[in-house]
């Protein structure tokens, strides 16, 4: 009898589920999620992050789902949409376009100046590279007029990113003033990339010239990246803000990373710390197997 009722015991305790126990690598990025925590605590602002594993597909984030100000990283989607509208033949990169000094906004970029002189005339594809190399705010409202702030937000729902918005031109103070922000999270900003990378946002030929353009870009990542690592990102800055995602080509492992913040001290970006604390996580990932036997 006795053994007959452990016989119905054991064969229960068979049939329960086991609790899933985390592996090696989620206690490691449970680990980075922490040291971002820490970090968080002490800086004067808020912050958030998200970074996707280019290799595997799993995501991370810190306050990912958060809206912040995008400053001039909203440049990112405004250039996927002009790429989508040369696709459809709306123009040619190479069509020329002549911007007359009315239309000069002060902020970054190099037009602003060249219009002082008199009308500036080049190609679409010289002026969507202003917008990204420079941030060139001038070359970034003449793209905005040709593809339309409604045009871009479209897209964006119809990319599955409903948070990411473009809702005034850069240097109008006046919108800002009223609340009219460009915003997007994190999470939204490093999908918009993933994307990107892997060829779904208009055709695998445009998103590598995308990515390409977006090498062209020096910031906080760099900050943050051995020499030799390379990334195509865009920056956004603002008082009291500063941002940056991108794509980073860490041999093995590459990554998405988008960074946010809000209400800063300007003094103090948070992107380089941020991007060392995720690197270091990627640079383990790319060096091992997945149960952590280092193997290089």
């Amino acid at each position: 009898m006795v053994r007959h009722m452990w016989r119905v015991v054991l064969g229960v305790l068979a049939a329960l589920p086991l609790t899933a126990q985390p592996t090696a690598s989620e206690l490691l990025e449970a680990k980075v999620l922490e040291e971002i925590r820490q970090f968080d605590r002490g800086f004067d602002g808020a912050l958030g992050m998200a970074a996707i594993d280019l290799t595997s597909g799993r995501a991370f984030a810190w306050h990912g789902d958060t809206a912040f100000p995008t400053a001039s990283m909203i440049k990112i989607p405004i250039l996927v949409r002009m790429f989508q509208e040369e696709r459809a033949g709306r123009f040619h990169f190479t069509d020329r376009i002549t911007l007359n000094p009315r239309e000069a906004v002060g902020g970054s970029g190099r037009l602003q100046f060249q219009l002082k002189n008199g009308p500036v005339t080049l190609t679409v594809r010289e002026l969507i590279a202003a917008m990204i190399e420079h941030s060139d705010n001038t070359a970034t409202n003449k793209c905005i007029d040709m593809v339309g702030m409604d045009g871009v937000n479209q897209m964006l729902d119809r990319m599955g990113f409903p948070q990411t918005r473009l809702r005034r031109k850069m240097m109008d103070s006046a919108a800002a003033q009223r609340g009219d922000e460009n915003v997007s999270t994190p999470v939204e900003m490093a999908r918009l990339v993933e994307q990107i990378y892997r060829g779904k946002a208009v055709d695998e030929r445009a998103s590598r010239e995308i990515l390409e353009i977006m090498k062209t870009v020096q910031g906080d990542f760099q900050a943050g990246l051995p020499l030799d690592v390379e990334a195509a990102s865009k920056t956004g800055e603002l008082p009291g803000a500063r941002c940056q995602t991108g794509v980073v080509y860490l041999p093995g492992r590459p990554f998405a990373l988008s960074v946010m913040s809000a209400f800063i001290d300007d003094r103090r970006t948070p992107v380089p710390e941020v991007m060392r604390l995720v690197f270091a996580y990627f640079e383990k990932l790319a060096a091992s197997n997945r149960y952590g036997n280092r193997l290089r």
